[in-house]
């Protein structure tokens, strides 16, 4: 039963194998050939690999920088990072993790199938981390395995239903199309990126027309500008932190200062080569997606990883980076000053989440939308884990802790609930589940009504003359 799971968790917490699944599933329903099927296939598979490679490529640039960046300004504290605290998890809950992910995946297509959020949700590996959490919610307070599992699948399908959905609105304003949506558990507060932008910005100041010197002329590549504006930061970093501490613990002896470059051009190639896999990715796997639209879920849409947004606004990218992880250390201030729990901001989460949010809150507010976005989804990151860390039992005591905002909202939901007792969390979830039902029925009902309402120009009967 366990190598049966192991194989399981080994297939399915690599997104790349779900989109080549996918892309064949697609293809296959449209009765696509033999060679087309293949080459869309390998070409979906081999796209997100080049993509998760860059994305490795920048998490290695990024570990360094938070130790080095711990060190240089003497914090401790609680590090949000999904793998550090996924690969303690999965130690002791793999086996009802993979099987709420499992599950959870199949309420996901069925809640797709027969409400209005036409969502798949497509990023296995945070997908996994979600089923993760709500394992050691779950079991650490009291519910059995059977239990842990048909509670914990329904609230999976339940957030990575909805949570595509909230942040639609603004996918819509980013692609200018609604052929995929947005599946990462950091949605909630890219969604409040793309609301806090509509509040206080203005989408004539696009981060991507910004005017740049004839004789800057080299930054409007984007490309150059990750480079030089992440170079100028670990420099900064690395000098604080000191030749010694660096060369003897992070750089294996090499010189601090030619180390700081080398890591600067290495998150640079590592955006790069992410960009170039979404490209891949999307021009395989949108038209293949086609054939479960209309054969599985009509009108289907893909949920796909934070880097799909990342080529319709570059300069947002970083922008939103900067910006979420100014709100990190804002965050981190007011914590330190008040006393208690110290959040650490977390680089690579507030790459991930807070890129996008800069590219949301652009399409939603331009310039101040990206940069205030973004900084509103740094402060959610640094303060929603506080709320989830209560309920993660021994777990909790790590020195890591799950990053992204929709962790925290789900994970304190799901964990106030079971401060109540158990009914308290199947009363939550049902009650979900039947309000996305039946709020769903509702509204479409209404929306056909309305439309079956609307005047027709078919009538030829004359109209009335006037009364002379």
């Amino acid at each position: 039963m366990n190598s049966v799971l192991n194989t399981f968790v080994d297939i399915f917490r690599e997104p790349s194998v779900i989109i080549g699944l996918i892309a064949l599933l697609g293809l296959v329903l449209q009765r696509k050939s033999l060679s087309d099927t293949l080459k869309g296939t390998i070409k979906a598979f081999v796209g997100f690999l080049v993509l998760a490679a860059g994305a490795g490529v920048v998490s290695d640039a990024l570990t360094p920088f938070g130790e080095m960046f711990q060190h240089a300004f003497g914090v401790q504290g609680v590090v949000p990072n999904n793998e550090a605290i996924v690969g303690k998890v999965l130690t002791d809950y793999g086996s009802q993790a993979a099987l709420i992910f499992f599950f959870g995946m199949v309420v996901n297509v069925l809640l797709a199938r027969f409400t209005r959020f036409k969502y798949i949700y497509m990023s296995g590996h945070v997908a996994l981390y979600l089923a993760a959490m709500i394992a050691v919610i779950l079991i650490a307070n009291g519910f059995s395995t059977w239990q842990a599992i048909l509670w914990g699948a329904l609230a999976q399908g339940l957030v990575t239903t909805l949570s595509p959905a909230l942040v639609q609105p603004w996918m819509r304003k980013v692609t200018k199309q609604d052929n995929v949506a947005l599946g990462h558990t950091g949605n909630f507060g890219i969604a409040t990126s793309g609301l806090v932008g509509k509040l206080v910005g203005d989408t004539k100041k696009s981060t991507e027309d910004l005017k740049i010197p004839k004789n800057l002329g080299f930054l409007r590549d984007t490309t150059v500008v990750i480079a030089v504006s992440m170079g100028i930061i670990y420099l900064l970093v690395t000098l604080v932190a000191g030749p010694g501490y660096v060369e003897s613990e992070l750089s294996g002896g090499q010189w601090f200062l030619l180390w700081a470059v080398m890591q600067a051009g290495k998150f640079s190639a590592g955006v790069f080569i992410i960009l170039a896999g979404v490209r891949v990715v999307l021009a395989e796997i949108i038209p293949a997606f086609k054939g479960i639209s209309e054969k599985l879920v009509p009108n289907a849409k893909p949920a796909l990883d934070v880097p799909i947004v990342f080529t319709f606004a570059p300069n947002a990218v970083l922008i939103g980076f900067l910006a979420s992880f100014v709100g990190g250390l804002i965050g981190m201030g007011i914590l330190v000053a008040v006393g208690g729990t110290i959040i650490i901001p977390g680089i690579v989460a507030h790459f991930m989440t807070g890129a996008a949010s800069g590219v949301i809150g652009n399409a939603t507010g331009g310039r101040r939308g990206a940069v205030l976005g973004a900084m509103t989804n740094g402060l959610m990151i640094t303060f929603l884990p506080l709320l989830v860390l209560p309920f993660l039992g021994d777990v909790g005591l790590a020195n890591s802790t799950f990053s992204d905002a929709d962790f925290g909202v789900s994970g304190f939901l799901l964990g106030s609930a079971v401060r109540w007792g158990h009914a308290a969390v199947i009363i939550l979830i049902l009650a979900s589940l039947v309000a996305v039902v039946v709020g769903s029925a509702i509204t479409t009902r209404r929306e056909t009504a309305k439309a079956a309402a609307q005047p027709t120009d078919t009538d030829d009967t004359p109209a009335e003359q006037p009364v002379a």
